[in-house]
């Protein structure tokens, strides 16, 4: 546990400061002032990423799990220059592409129909979304060879810093009147280009990555599972990403005003989604680790990282929603966001809980993934989507962007829900204990008490008051109530390092 913590903390700083840069990125396209991005012109940024998402699922056919899944045996059997699986990976997700790209062009003109009376911009720049996808597939493969060799800083800083300054540079030039939004969105088409390069010169520089096309003994001797692990795997993540991207593509199609409300919603997932990050940098820490853990069948590893990672993600999770939660109005005030965007406001809180529930339960989609009954991975997304599909069209026409966040809601409880029952009653795997209502009693307190206290106040005021009043509480309670081991071991850790310095 202490790599992945160690890992994790370095990962998450990282992460954070792609989200720092990520909020100066965000509120300039929100900002109020000459030569400001429209809601519609942010929408768009958006559609591209969850667009992309979605091809690079169809895409990969599978593939990217099939690496970290069945790395181990690669490298426990073959010399590294006859490890053939990133040459097998590489060849399969571009023929994916090319896949893609062809249903794309026949189904054109139905995007066209669909699209172009509530989201006309996308339907002008449809054909440059394809070269945004596939920089999105070629990183996210780079990535999973990363994960075999565990360089998932790098990968972090690329995903969530590299990115984000990418995204600033084009910004700064728009908002300076050097390029147009024509220009923009065309430079904004290459970014995941260019981190999938860099990351691949990293492992080339820096690992022993190798590309054998010539198929392996290890390749013949789990071609069947390979194929089934893929095919399962496949319907699972296509699934996963569509629960995701779902929201938005269906908010530009059916909601009154498209592309606009698709803005205002995505900021709302944007602020939601920093609850997510320690999860983020987690998950891409302890799918190895885990993989390694169901070879050597060792359950008090698997246990161990499931319980520990639900109380840290929970306790983490609810330290950012509520400090979020608890300033949203004024943030909106002092940093002078268009007031289009207020109307998204109650959709943060809905999607925050969302996002606690899913951080509550830990890495239980790993753990599934990683064992022996991933098809059950593949079960559960299947009826992920069979919820979120349609509740999210039947609420966003009848209640706008606030049901699309309702319709999260109430699909990923269930989703979470049902892996955790399966978990529990399969392998006796329990992520909860006394101190995860302990965590919720302490930051429900926490809460209160900092927003009575102060509030008459507004500004910077009270956001710097609420705030660490809140802080002090909540890190105090964790720690004089012993909510997480991890807390203690940071501590003795950093005593140490301050006693050698």
């Amino acid at each position: 546990m202490g790599q992945i913590r160690k890992q994790a903390i370095i990962s998450s700083i990282v992460i954070y400061i792609g989200f720092l840069i990520g909020f100066v990125n965000t509120w300039f396209f929100i900002r109020s002032g000459n030569h400001a991005f429209t809601p519609d012109q942010y929408g768009l940024t958006r559609l591209f990423f969850d667009v992309g998402q979605l091809m690079y699922g169809l895409a990969a056919l599978g593939a990217i799990p099939v690496v970290y899944k069945f790395f181990p045996y690669y490298r426990s059997h073959l010399d590294k220059k006859q490890n053939d699986l990133y040459a097998l990976t590489l060849v399969v997700v571009v023929i994916g592409f090319l896949l893609v790209l062809a249903g794309g062009i026949i189904f054109e003109p139905l995007i066209v129909r669909k699209y172009s009376g509530r989201s006309a911009l996308f339907v002008d720049y449809y054909h440059w979304n394809f070269l945004f996808g596939f920089g999105i597939l070629l990183f996210s493969l780079f990535e999973a060879y990363s994960w075999t060799y565990q360089k998932t800083i790098t990968t972090n800083f690329l995903r969530e810093t590299g990115l984000r300054f990418l995204t600033l540079v084009l910004i700064l030039l728009f908002i300076s009147k050097l390029i147009s939004f024509d220009s923009f969105i065309k430079l904004f088409s290459f970014q995941f280009f260019l981190l999938a390069a860099a990351l691949f010169i990293y492992l080339k520089l820096n690992t022993d990555l190798h590309f054998t096309f010539k198929p392996s003994i290890v390749t013949h001797k789990f071609k069947k599972k390979i194929i089934a692990l893929a095919g399962y795997v496949f319907g699972g993540s296509l699934i996963i990403i569509l629960s995701q991207v779902s929201d938005t593509i269906i908010i530009s199609s059916v909601s009154e005003k498209g592309l606009h409300d698709a803005g205002v919603y995505n900021l709302s997932t944007y602020i939601a989604n920093l609850i997510q990050v320690p999860q983020r940098s987690i998950v891409a820490i302890t799918i190895p680790v885990l993989s390694q853990a169901w070879k050597n069948k060792n359950m008090n590893e698997i246990s161990r990282i499931y319980s520990r990672t639900s109380i840290n993600l929970l306790l983490a999770g609810l330290f950012i929603f509520i400090g979020v939660w608890l300033n949203i109005t004024d943030a909106f005030k002092v940093l002078n966001i268009q007031g289009d965007y207020q109307t998204g406001i109650n959709v943060i809180f809905i999607l925050g809980i969302t996002k606690i529930i899913d951080a509550g339960t830990g890495v239980n989609g790993q753990v599934i993934a990683t064992s022996t009954q991933w098809r059950f991975d593949f079960i559960t997304g299947v009826l992920l989507i069979l919820l979120i599909l349609p509740l999210n069209y039947l609420l966003v026409v009848h209640y706008g962007i606030i049901g699309s966040a309702y319709a999260n809601l109430i699909s990923f409880s269930i989703y979470n829900f049902i892996r955790w029952v399966f978990l529990w009653k399969r392998y006796n795997l329990q992520p909860f204990n006394s101190k995860t209502l302990l965590s919720l009693l302490l930051a429900a307190a926490s809460y209160f008490i900092s927003y009575y206290l102060f509030k008459s106040m507004s500004g910077w005021t009270g956001i710097i008051l609420r705030s660490t009043v809140f802080t002090v509480l909540f890190v105090t309670g964790v720690f004089a109530m012993k909510l997480t081991p991890d807390a203690m071991q940071l501590v003795h850790v950093m005593k140490n390092k301050f006693k050698k310095s």
